[in-house]
């Protein structure tokens, strides 16, 4: 089988495509969660890499679990323990890497997302969704449960209310709807996402990278801890922004009323 993402690197922008359109960009049942995590490890590795954009090929961006795989379960012969398991250690590990990776991440919803592959969307920082996306917390669909975290990621991107509306009913939202709710930023015509998700992504990593991670290691911090534990958090990332080398450009740009020329 071949390799599920594609990734493709310009400057300090990393660009990700979920490459398999004939499983509809399935996450299990393949490589997908191992490269995922992969490339998450040698991206927290490698500080000039500034802001990841995540699509897929084909007209889906990813239809989530693959559904002929689970005809496994059928007959009874795989103990709850072990299916527990295979979650834990499957596609469990696709929200650990990915949700707490530090670089700011785009989602450019070319097509469908549905079920894990919604939930994937919710583990990125910003989405942008092409008009023909379509976004669905599909599981209860098939009978069963969000097993990758959606149940944690959901209601953190569309409130309580929403979440357990999609949750609930597994109906499908449009593009339209996804930006109604909050859900996605902004809706471009097809042909224009990745040209669009590039100029985004071009806007971020003009900023100094160390400070870009840790803005969004804060922002996630927040979602979780108590004021008191963010501030001191807030206190210690500031102390090392402050002695960077990139603040010490921009303070002396802003100075000088010139453009900042920050390191890679």
């Amino acid at each position: 089988m071949s390799a599920f993402l594609d990734a493709r690197r310009e400057g300090a922008v990393l660009t990700l495509t979920m490459s398999q359109p004939e499983t509809r960009n399935a996450l299990t049942g393949n490589t997908a969660v191992d490269e995922f995590v992969a490339q998450c490890d040698e991206i927290a590795r490698d500080a000039t890499i500034r802001v990841v954009i995540l699509t897929g090929a084909g007209p889906v961006f990813s239809s989530g679990g693959n559904v002929k795989d689970m005809q496994r379960y059928l007959d009874g012969s795989i103990e709850p323990e072990v299916i527990r398991q295979e979650y834990r250690s499957g596609i469990q590990r696709l929200p650990k890497a990915l949700y707490n990776l530090d670089v700011p991440i785009i989602a450019a919803v070319n097509g469908p997302a549905v079920g894990a592959g919604f939930d994937l969307t919710c583990m990125c920082d910003i989405r942008i969704a092409s008009e023909r996306a379509t976004f669905a917390e599909s599981f209860v669909k098939v009978g069963i449960v969000a097993g990758d975290g959606g149940a944690w990621l959901l209601p953190r991107v569309v409130g309580m209310s929403k979440a357990s509306e999609m949750a609930f009913t597994g109906e499908t939202l449009t593009a339209q709807a996804a930006l109604e709710c909050g859900l996605v930023s902004r809706v471009v015509p097809h042909d224009t996402l990745m040209a669009e998700a590039n100029a985004l992504a071009l806007k971020i990593a003009a900023n100094p990278g160390g400070v870009l991670r840790m803005t969004k290691r804060l922002l996630r911090e927040g979602q979780h801890t108590s004021l008191d534990a963010l501030l001191e958090m807030s206190a210690g990332m500031q102390a090392i922004a402050h002695m960077s080398p990139d603040h010490h450009e921009a303070v002396r740009a802003f100075v000088e009323k010139r453009p900042p020329k920050f390191g890679a």
